[in-house]
């Protein structure tokens, strides 16, 4: 246990921004796994610039097909739960942009896709994803 009080200004701090940005991108992934439709149309802006890549399906456009996207994938039979890990956020102005690792478990087994998620700072500040791109690791 360190000596150094909880308040110790060498201690390593995170911004207030990157953690309102995890804090978006822990919400899309909680709405995926409790397979809630409203829960991610909260998460998600309602525009024609949103772009949804999931793993082995087509480049999607815009909200209306991305949310359908997610009707059809909430609604399967599947449920994951995800284990994130090797995050890095990136914040440049109003947008922001989370990589990591999405290590899948589910009863047909485990996996991991490497995702990108793009996030825009609303004039509420709220942060919205705009973009999320998921890639299949392969195992070796």
């Amino acid at each position: 246990m360190s000596d150094r009080p909880i308040d110790d200004p060498v201690a390593p701090r995170i911004a207030p921004e990157i953690i309102a940005v995890l804090g978006a991108n822990q919400a899309f992934y909680d709405a995926h796994e409790r397979r809630d439709i409203d829960a991610m149309r909260t998460v998600w802006e309602h525009s024609d610039r949103v772009v949804c890549t999931h793993p082995g399906w087509p480049i999607l456009r815009t909200w209306p097909v991305v949310e359908e996207s997610w009707r059809r994938i909430l609604g399967g039979p599947g449920r994951n739960q995800f284990i994130l890990t090797n995050e890095a956020v990136t914040i440049h102005g109003d947008m922001a942009w989370v990589t990591l690792d999405e290590n899948l478990v589910d009863a047909g087994g485990t996996g991991t896709v490497a995702a990108t998620n793009l996030f825009v700072r609303t004039a509420s500040a709220a942060w919205l994803l705009v973009v999320h791109h998921g890639s299949p690791v392969m195992t070796r």
